[in-house]
């Protein structure tokens, strides 16, 4: 006869499950023992921590082979730096920089006095900062364009305008028969109708230092002088805010383990829930002990696969940190199960007997679980980003160590306990107590000195009072016809609420969200996203092949390229470097006919001679141009979102392009490249993971249809926790990515063991088989659901972005799985499924692990 029904599978494994319950009720100190043996010497790995760290954000936190590597490269390539001619616009990488940015105090004007004499102050302090031992000043570590190092021309602008009461054009001035492009550096500014600016809230100043090796030391130590001043530093006039180009991956360096004490308290929290949810007022039966030891029991998975990681190489990144508060849910889950099912076992049985009980029942759902989860993780390893690598690799091994400490450390400690209620012995003292106070004793005897009581007409522990909740109340309510009228409509308006959100979702991340909250390097994002988003970066457009630049009908094909990325609402049109313009108009000056390939060649060197600048833009080898590029200035850019269009526009425009191969390129894009992958990577992870829960459904529910149910919960609660993710203002990026695709998982476990239930049930009518599967897991549920949640509740006080994020999507995720668990699922399962028959030998129907 073919395999029909999940016994194929489970039958075997249930009874090996059962052994070994058995052998660990039998010797149950060894169990315990070599355990905490292998953490204490797993352990020692937290000792190479500090080597392990790796948070290099490119790195860590953008896709391993994104685009703008590539374009960065063959910049790189063509477009060798020219150290002598220090150019901003042209650089390929963040350089080596110091920057602030001065906002004039009461919204007063920041280039008038005194505001602006305060920000000369600064700037001469700033100039003279000198390191090793003072022979190494900005003078002679800045970089240098014409043999002088770069000023911040608005200074000299500023007071070249006030002493000539000569008015400052925004956002080109002419400057010594120069344009100056000032959007980058002035901010809040108000003009009037000739575009002549009236006044400013807000400068920023750049200090640009060398970008080579011989200097990086020394150029290191200059930017640590800078930091070190403005910590200190306090003006009258204008508020500053500071940054360095090493500041934001100092910032997350120095950061990587602040987890651990919001971990500890949360594992604190977590002894305390966990310890109140299964005390008992019989001094014998009491759980108090077992739920300390389940807690430590995923305490003892995080140190020692952590230690074993750390041991081997693996880099730890600060997503790493989230881990260790997802193996608490599990192990809190694993718990309860063990738990629950121990308590279903007579007492009056041996403890190896009881033990091969709950673990015939208890293991197999565990099991299950845990092969998913890990499964999960383990394809999580092939993600584009490095983090996500990280942090699966140690979540999917932190899984495993969890769940050999469950059925050995915790099992050990259950049986111990075990042998201690056998002996009926209190809770607290270990002393021998009678199960009945005799008349001559106070009441505080009975309370305090008396204990081993059990039903005696099943010969296990009594119900608790929970359980008897779901039985005799919720779940008779929630059957009744008019209240699953009103469950389905509360679920439409659920559905409806959630999918209105996901229309609503906010795509990118603000680099500033992975620095700490009260930080510099937040304030001082903060400051430019407020004051100078009205012009945005400057952006290089590539000819990344080689063009006949001297042919007249291709070069009007290219320029109309060029064209079209003017007219883009986010690129300004009047402000663009192009050195093909301006060698065009030299030789209009000049008379020569650049249409001829010779003299077009010809000349491109006394043109760059004039302007030295430009050379940099073209890549001339023998008598061909492999390679140039123009800049564009985009505008508006005042969010992520943006960002993303922004990226998308320029891309479309560039492959739109006909008459060239065309790139673009601005150093940030190596970031923006996530965006690309982020949502495309979510949507295959929820895929994967409803497709393995599906495998999973059809394999433990004997039911197609029922395992239909548990698969669509899976979507239902990914709608509804990216709905209301929006309504959070939590937006889809590379880090909420990760914690949405772990936490999806977990969903499922509610849902899936109800159902199971409901299947396995032997009543007759649908509405007594929900209620049936209510009495049995809704207490459970509700523990673990509210014992996980309220012990990383304390990650909603983070100052940390990364850890507030994972507080909200696990908060969704586990509220959202509860209540389709506990409200949604019955009622559908009630309503659209038939009743069954019963099973011809009751013996072989699955029972489920109580959750």
């Amino acid at each position: 006869m073919g395999c029909k029904r999940t016994d194929c599978l489970s039958k075997p494994l249930s009874g090996l499950f059962e052994k070994l319950g058995l052998l660990v009720g039998s010797w149950p100190f060894y169990f315990f023992v070599i355990p905490v043996l292998l953490s204490a010497a797993l352990s020692g790995g937290f000792a190479f921590l500090k080597d392990r760290e790796d948070n290099d954000l490119e790195r860590q936190f953008t896709p391993r082979k994104g685009p703008s590597k590539a374009t960065r490269a063959f910049v790189g390539e063509n477009f060798p730096y020219n150290f002598s001619m220090f150019s901003q616009d042209r650089l390929y990488d963040k350089g080596n920089f110091a920057s602030l940015i001065a906002v004039s105090t009461n919204n007063s004007n920041v280039l008038a006095n005194p505001a602006f004499e305060d920000i000369v102050r600064l700037n001469n302090k700033i100039l003279n900062i000198t390191v090793d031992n003072g022979r190494q000043g900005f003078s002679e570590l800045c970089a240098k364009a014409h043999g002088e190092c770069v000023p911040n021309i608005i200074l000299e602008i500023i007071s070249s305008t006030s002493a000539d009461e000569a008015s400052i054009t925004y956002p080109v001035h002419e400057h010594r028969s120069r344009s100056i492009f000032l959007g980058s550096v002035l901010g809040g500014v108000i003009t009037d109708a000739s575009g002549s600016v009236i006044s400013a809230q807000a400068v920023k100043l750049f200090y640009y230092l060398e970008h080579q090796e011989s200097t990086a030391e020394v150029s290191r130590l200059w930017l640590r002088e800078f930091t070190e001043l403005f910590s200190d530093a306090t003006s009258k006039h204008v508020d500053v805010s500071y940054y360095t180009s090493k500041s934001r991956q100092e910032e997350i360096d120095s950061h990587t383990t602040d987890g651990f004490p919001l971990f500890l308290f949360t594992y604190a929290c977590a002894i305390t829930l966990s310890v109140l949810s299964c005390l008992r007022r019989d001094n014998v039966r009491n759980k108090l002990w077992v739920a300390v030891f389940g807690v430590l029991s995923s305490g003892l998975a995080v140190l020692s696969s952590f230690g074993l990681l750390l041991y081997i190489g693996v880099p730890f990144v600060i997503t790493v940190a989230n881990s260790p508060f997802l193996i608490l849910g599990i192990g809190l889950n694993n718990m309860f199960i063990m738990i629950s099912d121990w308590q279903h076992t007579s007492v009056e049985d041996p403890v190896p007997k009881r033990m091969a009980h709950s673990y015939k029942e208890a293991i197999m759902s565990i099991t299950i679980t845990a092969l998913t989860d890990v499964l999960k993780f383990f394809l999580g390893v092939m993600s584009d980003f490095p983090s996500v690598q990280s942090f699966c690799l140690y979540t999917s091994v932190s899984i495993i160590f969890c769940y050999i400490y469950t059925i050995t450390f915790f099992g050990a400690f259950l049986a111990l306990n075990g042998r201690r209620e056998a002996s009926n012995r209190h809770w607290l003292t270990c002393v021998k107590i009678p199960t009945e106070s005799p008349d001559q004793y106070p009441g505080i005897h009975q309370i305090c000195c008396v204990g081993g009581d059990y039903d005696k007409n099943t010969g296990a522990e009594r119900k608790q009072l929970a359980s008897t909740f779901f039985k005799d109340f919720y779940g008779p309510f929630l059957m009744k016809p008019w209240m699953k009228v009103v469950v389905i409509f509360l679920y439409v308006a659920y559905l409806g609420t959630s999918i209105y959100g996901c229309f609503y979702v906010q795509q990118g991340i603000e680099l500033y969200d992975l620095a700490a909250d009260n930080s510099h390097v937040t304030r001082f994002n903060k400051k430019h996203r407020q004051y100078f988003s009205d012009y945005g970066l400057s952006v290089m457009v590539i000819v990344s092949e080689e063009f006949p630049y001297w042919d007249r009908t291709k070069r009007h094909q290219l320029q109309g390229c060029i064209g079209d990325f003017k007219k883009l609402q986010f690129v300004d049109e009047d402000v663009y470097t192009s050195w093909l313009d301006s060698y065009l108009s030299y030789g209009r000056e000049n008379s020569l006919n650049l249409d001829d390939k010779g003299v077009f060649l010809k000349n491109l060197s006394p043109f760059f001679a004039l302007f030295p600048f430009l050379k940099q833009d073209v890549n001339l080898t023998g008598d061909a141009i492999y390679a140039s590029r123009f800049f564009i200035q985009t505008v508006d850019i005042a969010s992520a979102t943006m960002e993303i269009h922004m990226l998308k526009g320029l891309n479309a425009a560039a492959e739109k392009c006909s008459a060239a191969s065309l790139l673009v390129y601005n150093q940030e894009f190596i970031f923006y490249d996530q965006y690309d992958v982020v949502v495309s990577s979510t949507i295959k992870n929820v895929i994967v993971i409803t497709a393995v829960m599906l495998v999973v459904s059809l394999l433990l529910i004997p039911n197609p249809l029922c395992s239909l149910l548990v698969t669509y919960s899976i979507g239902s609660v990914t709608a509804g926790v990216t709905g209301f993710m929006a309504l959070w203002d939590v937006s889809l990026d590379s880090i909420s990515m990760i914690i949405f695709t772990v936490c999806i998982g977990f969903t499922v476990d509610f849902s899936a063991h109800v159902t199971y239930a409901f299947v396995s049930s032997n009543k007759m009518s649908s509405n007594d088989k929900a209620v049936d599967a209510l009495s049995s897991l809704g207490y459970p549920i509700l523990q673990g659901a509210s014992s996980t949640i309220l012990g990383v509740a304390v990650l909603a006080t983070s100052a940390f972005h990364i850890f507030r994020t994972f507080f909200k999507i696990f908060f969704l995720v586990m509220s959202i799985g509860m209540v389709h668990g506990l409200f949604f699922i019955p009622v559908f399962l009630a309503s659209f499924t038939g009743s069954s028959d019963k099973d011809e030998n009751k013996e072989n129907i699955l029972k489920i692990s109580k959750l």
